[in-house]
């Protein structure tokens, strides 16, 4: 891991009141690497037997948590990972983006630069979630299907 990527996470652990150890920053390191969200599985596989499955959900829960991470269920029903914008906080997430979960692939992709509209609701009413989610081809399988054809 490069120095300066390693005192990024140490920063954002330390901001986030967390101590700085190896399983954190190598989580991290992993979730913040990738393009699309990762599940538990994934990260198993990639860390390896570096980190055992029990600190890795554990983790996972305290990033969840703090504010780090944010949970989007994929097309199974598989609970995947993907960094939180720097505005969320222990007490609140504010990743109201679209995701977007490809049905050939099975990958969720984060679509942050779509933003949301306002949703007022009626007198009574609070909303402590926004969850959209998009489905279809991501540009990954439709150059595969596109070369295929040709």
């Amino acid at each position: 891991m490069k120095e300066e990527k390693v005192k990024t996470f140490e920063n954002i652990l330390r901001k986030h009141s967390l101590k700085v150890t190896h399983p954190r920053l190598k989580v991290l390191e992993k979730i913040f690497n990738k393009d699309t969200a990762t599940s538990q599985p994934e990260l198993e596989k990639s860390i390896g037997e570096d980190i055992d499955r029990v600190t890795l959900y554990r983790v996972l829960n305290i990033f969840e948590e703090k504010g780090i991470i944010h949970k989007v269920f994929d097309l199974h029903g598989t609970a995947t990972y993907a960094i939180c914008s720097t505005r969320c906080t222990t007490h609140q997430h504010h990743d109201e983006h679209v995701h977007f979960t490809c049905s050939t692939c099975n990958s969720v992709y984060c679509l942050q630069e779509i933003k949301l509209p306002q949703i007022t609701t009626p007198s009574g009413f609070t909303i402590d979630q926004i969850a959209v989610n998009a489905i279809g081809t991501c540009n990954k399988c439709q150059s595969l299907k596109n070369a295929s054809l040709s």
